[in-house]
């Protein structure tokens, strides 16, 4: 079937991109420019039409692609018109008058290009984060996963396992004959350097899912401390429902945020108390719990009038900016309990000290990202297959003797495809699905 999408996004624009794939391509590009083929990845000027030529759609440029070498392996071609929505239409409903041909899938074009052998798993995931990403952070990750860096370090580990599992796959062919010493200590060197360097890339506190899906940041404190103002003035509008009255918020608001090219997602919790409001008080359950879950926490508190129990003095012990608002209401010195805890101070409604915080926020988040060249992983299926990956090694290395290797060959091969499920190395039919439908469609 020959697919087509609108590759270039919805809307009003100067140019509007087609995109078309598959066998029936070549002819869709002759029908359409009543002509014949263009020549080859040349950009050529072409009326295209509609009724067999008697109607002109619109005037534009076409780009032909013969398969194998296009994006997705198969003939492609690339019309590109005046991008208003009754040209696009009019294209659309030209090209699926013509015989199998069928609108696109979302991510369709890319899965077709991992199907036909164009891209590996990973880079077809680093496509769609590279197509998502609003923060530079996110774009140079994207784009050094694209390069492929990252599939070799899988690949190598993959293809070292590989050449140890075929030593004892020979063993088990030949039970007679023994492994030579040195490569008995090969099998044993190579599974226990591969455990370690694997073991070493999980120990990564999960920044590159972390720059994918944005830094976790929670505001928490006791009520009316000013956490839905300090929410509003960080996303610049206003998020979040500010009132005088305690226990306004309830449910956790959450807003995306780009802060100095770092991504973040700040939440904007319940108000901490005791409470005898049932519904209140499993608000308050819920800000603990996204305390406890999140990278940083600003813990915001009245520096008028202090409440400093356990509970706040847990919340600040890690990961915690303690930030004392309303300071513009303090007459003399500090609250020493507060001044031990190095608080920043600020007063949202005098936009005293806001940008100091910010300055701090932006530091915690330089030292959460400082080490990222080498990440690894950006998705928890990543991190699944090379923990399944570690078990299986963990296993194959309690086996001591030689006796053994060939009982634990089975937890050498299953820890070979794990590392081959990351890059699409084996069978990943059931994850195509959920990967390629975060796409957009024409991609």
């Amino acid at each position: 079937m020959t697919i087509y999408a609108l590759s270039s996004g919805p809307g009003i624009s100067g140019i509007a991109v087609i995109r078309v794939s598959g066998e029936k391509t070549a002819d869709i590009v002759k029908i359409l420019t009543n002509s014949k083929l263009p020549p080859a990845r040349l950009a050529t000027l072409k009326k295209f039409n509609k009724n067999g030529g008697k109607e002109i759609i619109d005037e534009g440029v076409v780009i032909w692609f013969p398969g194998p070498k296009s994006y997705t392996g198969e003939d492609l071609a690339e019309f590109h018109v005046h991008g208003s929505r009754a040209v696009i239409a009019a294209m659309h409903l030209a090209i699926s008058k013509i015989k199998n041909c069928r609108l696109a899938e979302p991510g369709e074009f890319t899965k077709r290009a991992f199907q036909n052998g164009r891209i590996n798993l990973l880079k077809a995931e680093s496509i769609a984060d590279l197509i998502s990403s609003e923060t530079e952070i996110q774009r140079k990750q994207a784009l050094r996963i694209m390069s492929g860096s990252t599939s070799e370090k899988f690949n190598t580990w993959r293809e070292r396992l590989k050449k140890i599992l075929s030593h004892i796959e020979a063993k088990i062919d030949f039970p007679d004959e023994d492994l030579p010493k040195n490569i008995i200590r090969d099998i044993q060197n190579t599974s226990n350097n591969v455990l370690a360097e694997i073991k070493q890339t999980l120990n990564d506190q999960k920044v590159g899912e972390r720059i994918r899906e944005g830094f976790k940041i929670a505001i928490v404190g006791p009520p009316n401390s000013g956490k839905s103002s300090l929410l509003n003035y960080l996303s610049k509008r206003d998020a979040a429902i500010v009132s005088e009255t305690a226990g306004t918020t309830r449910d956790v608001i959450e807003t995306h945020l780009n802060l100095n090219g770092y991504p973040v997602v700040v939440s904007d919790t319940a108000g901490i108390r005791n409470s005898r409001d049932e519904i209140e008080k499993k608000g308050i359950k819920i800000a603990l719990k996204r305390a406890e879950d999140a990278d940083l926490k600003l813990v915001i508190i009245s520096a008028k009038s202090i409440d400093f129990t356990t509970v706040f003095k847990d919340l600040i012990k890690k990961n915690a900016i303690l930030v004392a608002n309303k300071s513009d209401l303090i007459k003399g010195k500090l609250n020493s309990k507060i001044k031990k805890y190095d608080p920043i101070l600020i007063s949202i409604k005098k936009n005293i000290n806001l940008n100091k915080l910010i300055i701090k926020i932006k530091n915690k988040l330089k030292n959460k990202f400082s080490n990222n060249q080498d990440i690894l992983i950006t998705r928890e299926r990543h991190r699944q297959n090379l923990v399944n990956c570690v078990h299986h090694l963990e296993k194959f290395n309690r086996k001591k003797s030689t006796d053994d290797f060939d009982k634990a060959a089975e937890d050498l091969r299953l820890a070979t495809r794990h590392l081959g499920m990351i890059v699409g190395k084996v069978d990943v039919e059931e994850l195509l699905g959920s990967i390629f439908n975060d796409f957009c469609i024409g991609k």
